[in-house]
């Protein structure tokens, strides 16, 4: 397990610094990648590990995939229907050692349907910025079924398939600022 003395403490991510990323298969033969630009969290690292916290809420309607068509097409009601959900969160409910790793589990709610998804996190290190920031660094990978969120539009292809994958990979990058 990774030495967790200097991630101890609670820090709030910094969203100019992290990337809530996403990445599915488009057409069964590209990938589409994306991000979420506008969220906020919390994580607070315990020294019994099993005890700590972590909170992230974000604004689907921030949504961007490079794609202006695309994009307006992810707020419709069609996936996310923006105007009538604003927020994509997630709540950790355990967290255990994996050898340098972390298994998070926690709840994800999209569209008001709450799942709970397991996130394989990596502690990347700890710094000080010129500011005298204390930053940690988080890397956190995982999958989710888009279906499993009542996020089912697709098309089928002549060839075969579907035009959007079901599964959906999570890459997330974060830095995070320690609170006093």
């Amino acid at each position: 397990m990774s030495d967790l003395s200097a991630y101890i403490g609670t820090w709030v991510i910094d969203p100019t610094h992290s990337q809530l990323g996403f990445e599915t298969r488009h057409a069964v033969i590209t990938k589409v990648r994306g991000n979420l630009a506008d969220f906020e969290g919390t994580i607070t690292v315990a020294s019994d590990v099993a005890e700590s916290t972590a909170s992230v809420s974000a604004k689907l309607a921030s949504i961007n995939t490079g794609n202006a068509d695309r994009d307006g097409h992810l707020r419709s009601p069609d996936f996310f229907d923006t105007d009538n959900n604003e927020l994509l969160t997630f709540v950790a409910k355990s967290f255990k050692p994996a050898g340098d790793t972390f298994v998070v589990t926690g709840d994800l709610t999209i569209k008001g349907v709450t799942n709970s998804i397991d996130l394989d996190v990596e502690l990347t290190g700890t710094a000080t910025d010129p500011f005298g920031n204390d930053r940690a660094g988080f890397e956190a990978t995982g999958t989710l079924s888009r279906k499993d969120f009542g996020l089912v539009w697709n098309v089928a292809l002549e060839t075969g398939g579907f035009l959007v994958s079901d599964t959906i990979k999570l890459q997330l990058d974060i830095s995070a600022i320690k609170q006093a």
